[in-house]
């Protein structure tokens, strides 16, 4: 049997749980639905959905395992909580980038970005959290966040990559 992941983040939604799983999980690799459940005619007059409709959806992207519930229109994502993809390549930013912000998905700064169910993600090279913004040289650092405080949306590395160097 294997061992439950002891913190899952639980997303909530409206009524987009099925919605938003199916989209994340066609984004990354060793990615899956594991299962849906549906709301019963039990508490009926608590959630109000019909008995069969689904409740959420438990998914993994990349080993991660999430629950997108359907609990209703009270809350909405804001930027306080995002996800961070971490990626080796700037084709592999393009990519994520391009997918996240795909049909209704909006750019941030920064890398920053809201797919189009409004969920904040960072879209960053794995350079900038292994050495980039954590070197012991403040030089370095600095040159780095100066270019990255000029990028509009999505991160290019090779400008991040030739302030870290000072070239």
């Amino acid at each position: 049997m294997a061992k439950l992941q002891r913190v899952v983040p639980c997303l909530w939604f409206d009524t987009e749980a099925e919605e938003a799983a199916t989209f994340y999980t066609s984004i990354f690799d060793n990615a899956r639905i594991v299962r849906v459940t549906r709301f019963a005619e039990a508490g009926q007059e608590i959630h109000g959905r019909p008995a069969g409709s689904v409740m959420a959806v438990v998914f993994t992207l990349d080993g991660q395992e999430f629950m997108a519930l359907n609990g209703g229109p009270q809350f909405k994502f804001t930027e306080a909580v995002s996800f961070q993809v971490f990626c080796e390549t700037q084709e592999e930013i393009d990519y994520y980038w391009s997918r996240l912000t795909a049909d209704g998905g909006q750019e941030g700064p920064c890398g920053w970005l809201k797919d189009r169910f409004g969920l904040s993600w960072q879209v960053v090279p794995r350079a900038m959290e292994e050495g980039w913004l954590v070197d012991p040289d403040p030089a370095r650092v600095q040159r780095v966040l100066e270019v990255l405080y000029t990028m509009e949306g999505k991160l290019e590395i090779e400008p991040l990559r030739r302030a870290y160097y000072g070239e």
